[in-house]
């Protein structure tokens, strides 16, 4: 009798030959030894069928059709992959097969994509089945999680999870994309000048297509304001430095109508008024009413997921959440780090205990041996599980995003872009074990004339673990030691209650109220991850608990998906997403129909209901019955609506901010008959 691995895919069903020893012929879709069996899926062989499929009737749209919610759903085998579903359905059920151990991604996707299969190719359960769960592919890894596989069955609320949320896209896309497409296309396309328009719609990537149009309406929507701040450069050692003026209680504009903000005037005039108040008499001195001196420690950041790591390399590479997935699944299949699709950010017990290993493989990088080695030399590793970077109830399916210190044989053949991912996955693990960085900070509150004015000054005073971190791409903001002189910093910390110093001038700044800021593909995946929310504080993100829009190994996918729609820009340069005139009118649209897809934290509701189900909290019925009725109420509203002539005034405030206006297509033809009307 044999066993037979599944894979999900050829590159890494070899990784398990290989591991295991299989050094049988290799065959049409499989590999074979005396003993075992090696096979893989090519991504998902399986699919929902189309409506057509349960009644060719249903192929035309129609609004008498809807909503379409099948009692039993049906799937077939993909076309273009058919020919290795016979391979591996044969291997399933051959007699001399007495186990099946399911090697594919270890997750929700992956464990939909082989229980699919398992489905379609009817596998009896006589069959014993375990589940292999990995976090890299070594082959350490690959073996242990053979070693320790355990039965298919204790992964069924996962699996039910990932038929809900497939069947929860396929229902919320077809019937609010058949419905939306039916009741206002006309609206659509006659105004863009098309001669067809689908709407499409879904549960998350309208969702996205909200958060950007909102965010894009609040910029046009903002108006600045001006308002004037009072500086004072104060003398000390061999420079100046400054100290901004505040309205505090007890002073003479505590809560004053001519502010705009406590440090700021709404008029110059007014700013000017106090600078000459503050300039008499001479000398210009101010008293130091308080001085406050403590250290404080930064502590290297946690560790990688997807989302963290996608945000980074937008900001720092220009390259978009796709192109980064695309390329750490490539270094995960080398070999070179751990599973990319995670949420976690700290490491798990287990293999905090192990993790010498990692580090000690990385001395073979040249620009990390040095780092490496003094890790190991210092044995700094060896407390890890008692810090913040390791926390079992963080994880769920997978720990973050490290290197494995294996598979270094490819790092020469790896192109610019993935030699700069992976190193900054390296340079964010070995950050965690060294100290932290140390700054001196000092906060200074000078008296003049019974007005108030502040100064901070904050110095690295001990580096840690700054020099290793992605700041060495030169994004370090700068620091206040090279800022102001030794000199000078050396003569701020002798500062004592009581002491004067001199104030050589005032001056007014004048400042203004920024804009919200556009969402980058790195900035609009953390806020997918927060709800909607763009949390961009590295430890309030931490402290954030819940379910966000979407997954990690969705998100992605999902950007690229609304930029092919046309329904948003993305700048490669800069990686900034804006909306297109058609995804405006899109999301106004929905808004004027089913509203509550473009709310972030219903989808997000939606996403927790699933990772109940995998907790099995609450069971694959329950969900379902609470998703037919969303669709079945959502879809009979937009039915009774008649609200299509309203959206005119929409599309034509949005049309106004693109370069070039449209026109609808009655009026166009309208002008090319008139046209040849007068040229007969």
């Amino acid at each position: 009798m044999k066993n037979l691995y599944i894979a999900e895919k050829p590159s890494v069903a070899r990784e398990f030959a290989k591991a295991l020893s299989i050094s049988g012929g290799s065959k049409d879709g499989y590999i074979e030894s005396e003993d075992s069996i090696v096979t893989w899926c090519v991504g998902h062989l399986v699919t929902m069928s189309y409506p057509e499929e349960y009644d060719p009737a249903l192929k035309k749209w129609s609004v008498e059709t809807l909503p379409f919610l099948p009692e039993k759903f049906r799937y077939e085998v993909i076309d273009g992959v058919s020919k290795q579903f016979q391979i591996v359905k044969g291997l399933l059920n051959r007699e001399d097969v007495s186990c099946i151990y399911v090697c594919t991604d270890s997750g929700r996707e992956g464990e939909y994509i082989y229980r699919l299969v398992d489905q379609m190719a009817e596998v009896p359960d006589t069959k014993e089945k375990r589940r292999v769960w990995i976090d890299s592919q070594t082959e350490e890894e690959i073996l242990r999680g053979i070693r320790e596989a355990k039965d298919l069955h204790e992964y069924d609320n996962l699996c039910a999870s990932a038929y809900l949320r497939a069947k929860e896209d396929y229902l919320m896309g077809i019937n609010f994309s058949r419905v939306l497409t039916l009741k206002y296309s006309y609206q659509v396309k006659s105004y863009l000048g098309k001669d067809r328009c689908v709407i499409s719609v879904g549960r998350v990537m309208t969702c996205v297509l909200g958060m950007i149009v909102r965010r894009e309406r609040e910029i046009r929507q903002f108006v600045k304001t001006p308002f004037y701040r009072v500086i004072g450069n104060v003398a000390l050692a061999d420079g100046t430095f400054e100290a901004e003026w505040k309205s505090v209680e007890g002073t003479k504009y505590f809560q004053s109508l001519l502010l705009y903000k406590e440090n700021g005037f709404k008029e110059e005039k007014d700013a000017n008024q106090l600078i000459e108040e503050l300039s008499r008499p001479e000398p210009v001195m101010a008293v130091i009413d308080k001085v406050e001196k403590k250290k404080e420690n930064k502590n290297a950041p946690l560790l990688y997921n997807l989302a963290e790591l996608q945000n980074d390399c937008s900001r720092l590479f220009k390259i978009s959440p796709d192109e980064t997935l695309k390329i750490v699944q490539e270094l995960y299949e080398k070999k070179m780090v751990t599973y990319p699709r995670t949420d976690a950010r700290v490491l798990s017990t287990a293999v905090s205990k192990e993790i010498y290993k990692n580090i000690s493989g990385l001395q073979n990088i040249p620009s990390m041996k040095e780092y490496a080695g003094k890790i190991l030399e210092s044995g700094s590793y060896k407390g890890i599980a008692k810090t913040r970077y390791v926390n079992d109830k963080q994880i769920t399916d997978h720990y973050a995003i490290i290197p494995t210190g294996q598979g270094l044989g490819a790092f020469n053949s790896l192109n610019d872009t993935a030699r700069k991912v992976y190193e900054i996955i390296v340079r964010r693990f070995l950050s965690i074990f060294y100290p932290p960085a140390v700054y001196q900070k000092l906060a200074l509150t000078l008296n003049r004339n019974g007005e108030k004015l502040f100064a901070n000054f904050k110095v690295l005073v001990e580096p840690g673990y700054l020099p290793i971190t992605v700041y060495s791409f030169g994004k370090q903001k700068e620091d206040e030691e090279s800022k102001y002189s030794k000199e000078m910093v050396d003569a701020a910390m002798q500062l004592k209650k009581g002491m004067q110093l001199p104030i050589r001038n005032f001056e007014v700044k004048e400042g203004e109220t920024s804009p919200p800021k556009r969402y980058s593909s790195g900035t609009l995946i953390l806020a997918m991850e927060n709800a909607g929310q763009l949390i961009e504080d590295e430890e309030l993100r931490a402290q954030i608990k819940g379910s966000g829009i979407g997954t990690s190994a969705t998100r992605a996918e999902i950007i690229k998906k609304l930029v092919n729609n046309k329904y948003l820009d993305l700048n490669k340069k800069t990686q900034i997403i804006t909306p297109t005139l058609m995804g405006e009118m899109i999301h106004d649209v929905v808004a004027f129909s089913i509203k509550s897809l473009l709310n972030p934290e219903l989808t997000a509701s939606w996403e927790k209901g699933l990772s109940y189900v995998a907790e099995g909290t609450i069971t694959e019925e329950e969900y379902m019955q609470k998703l037919e009725a969303f669709i079945r109420q959502r879809t009979e509203a937009v039915k009774g609506l008649n609200n299509q002539y309203n959206l005119r005034n929409c599309f034509d405030y949005a049309a106004q901010f693109y370069k070039k206006p449209v026109k609808d297509s009655k009026s166009t033809s309208r002008k090319k008959t008139s046209n040849q009307n007068k040229k007969q």
